[in-house]
């Protein structure tokens, strides 16, 4: 994730091997594959088989390393296991082999963030923090992403996206245009014949209970980030054949999991970063009141916005850009600012200079289009998280969270404006009686959060761990959403997990501090 949003987000040699059986024979001296099994395997299920067939990489715009020697396919499953007979989809998968000679045979399983977030481009991420280097890495876009077909791109979504930075946040010119765009691609995907009502987190964990099986893998490890964490957590509670052990990074609990959770959130994750300056000297002594200054300009901003033209940090000609109360909320929430340039950045709010924010602002105006599967986000959002929560929940827990700021800010989920509208549209059943259920179970479990997450708080991690008897939770200060990439010490613990699950090396956490804020003179 060039870092994915909560709207909004590993390897292993067991499964390249198993592969190799169905892709081609084993090369003359190369190890017997661990699992053995035949090109197409078919896995029973309630509507029809589920089979893997081998198949070329995806082309992605850039070319990624780790697929030159990774073997590849597609995992076929119904697309509504409940409708027999009904159209079956296929899912881009990929297995990326190990670095060591001699890798563990049980290997691990990636789940993106999201929900929607593309998939394959998180693999230099998962390289780079070493998952392949003592076991397979086995990733797979969850249904409706890039490469996957149908794909639930929405680039009406995409454009909006784009335009929408030179607009008021929370408008109701805003709200009209954006609905229009979730209208027409709704439309669009409905009259290709896909059924919306199937891309939720129970048919997601279904299909990778059935990849397992497909591939010819007694047992193999997971984790997940972000929306991925939610989805690791339904995998376990619904399919726990086969698991050894979860990692959960930047966790979002099924349980827990809705509109008005994001606002807890950011009120963690920021009450964190002030209480960091405050124990920073430099930082206390320059930036004093961080927290009045953001909420000056909250309502400042959001009674009167701020209309600039910014050339976007990529380049191009420079765009117009609004910056009022919501922007603010969303840019802090994206860490669309780094978070060691936060205090300077609300310093020269204050002091007139909101060209950081509008930089911030203004980098959201090239989208790319048709990367994002915003069909797969409003699915399950709109089944899974909006149900049960009116609007007037939203702005009760936003005037909790942040009780100084402008009720036109409060009344909206940061980083999911408009949902009730939007879900009235998108028109999908209600599964949060069904998803919002505590995972129990006594697999090994770990837990990564960082401390300035505003996606995703870190408290959660231990609410969570209640229910799994034999969890660890492991909190890194100074980072926000998805820890491993961003830390070496995570990535650590992680490899250590793997090894041992009911015994993880975390002595490299107790030494962890943040990086020193940004200082600029008075």
């Amino acid at each position: 994730m060039a870092e994915h949003s909560f709207h909004v987000g590993a390897p292993a040699a067991a499964v390249a091997l198993a592969l190799l059986t169905a892709l081609g024979p084993t090369p003359a001296g190369g190890a017997a594959p661990p699992h053995t099994r035949t090109s197409g395997t078919t896995v029973p299920g309630a509507a029809a088989a589920a089979r893997f067939v081998p198949g070329p990489c995806p082309r992605t715009p850039e070319p990624i390393e780790a697929l030159a020697t990774a073997q590849c396919g597609v995992l076929e499953v119904p697309e509504n296991r409940a409708r027999p007979g009904g159209r079956t989809i296929r899912l881009a998968a990929a297995v990326i082999p190990p670095v060591s000679a001699k890798p563990a045979q049980d290997p691990v399983v990636f789940m993106s963030g999201g929900p929607g977030g593309e998939t394959f481009d998180d693999i230099p991420f998962l390289v780079s923090s070493g998952l392949n280097r003592d076991r397979e890495l086995i990733v797979m876009a969850q249904r409706g992403n890039l490469y996957d077909k149908p794909n639930l791109a929405c680039p009406e979504l995409d454009r909006f996206y784009a335009r929408s930075v030179g607009l008021p946040s929370y408008a109701p010119q805003t709200e009209r245009l954006m609905l229009d765009a979730v209208k027409q691609c709704r439309d669009r995907l409905a009259s290709d014949g896909t059924d919306l009502s199937a891309y939720n987190s129970a048919e997601n964990a279904a299909d990778f209970a059935d990849l397992r099986t497909a591939l010819g893998i007694k047992q193999w490890n997971v984790y997940g980030h972000s929306y991925g964490s939610n989805l690791a957590l339904t995998y376990l509670r619904l399919h726990p054949q086969g698991i050894r052990a979860v990692a959960l990074d930047s966790i979002a609990p099924a349980q827990f999991v809705s509109l008005p959770f994001a606002w807890a959130n950011a009120r963690e994750g920021l009450d964190n970063l002030y209480k960091a300056c405050a124990a920073e000297p430099r930082c206390k002594s320059r930036y004093p009141d961080l927290e009045r200054t953001l909420n000056e300009q909250m309502r400042k901003l959001e009674a009167q916005p701020l209309t600039l033209n910014v050339r976007p940090p990529q380049g191009g000609d420079p765009v117009k850009v609004v910056l009022d109360g919501g922007a603010l909320l969303n840019l802090l929430v994206a860490k669309a600012i780094p978070f060691v340039d936060v205090p300077t950045a609300i310093d020269e709010l204050g002091r007139g200079r909101p060209e950081r924010f509008a930089r911030a602002r203004a980098a959201s105006s090239v989208q790319v289009v048709g990367e994002t599967a915003h069909g797969l986000t409003q699915s399950v959002v709109c089944s899974e998280w909006v149900p049960d929560h009116p609007p007037s929940d939203v702005l009760k827990a936003g005037r909790e969270a942040f009780p100084e700021w402008p009720e036109s800010v409060q009344a909206q989920a940061p980083q999911l404006a408009f949902q009730d509208p939007i879900c009235r549209i998108w028109n999908v059943p209600d599964r949060a009686a069904a998803q919002r259920v505590p995972t129990v179970s006594s697999v090994p479990t770990l837990f990564f959060n960082g401390t300035f997450d505003m996606k995703t708080g870190a408290s959660w991690a231990k609410k969570a761990a209640r229910t799994l008897s034999r969890s660890t939770t492991v909190e890194v200060p100074g980072i926000g959403h998805w820890v491993v990439p961003q830390s070496p010490c995570a990535q650590k613990v992680l490899a250590s997990f793997l090894t041992r699950p009911t015994a993880p090396d975390t002595g490299c956490v107790a030494g962890l501090g943040w990086e020193p804020f940004t200082i600029t003179p008075k």
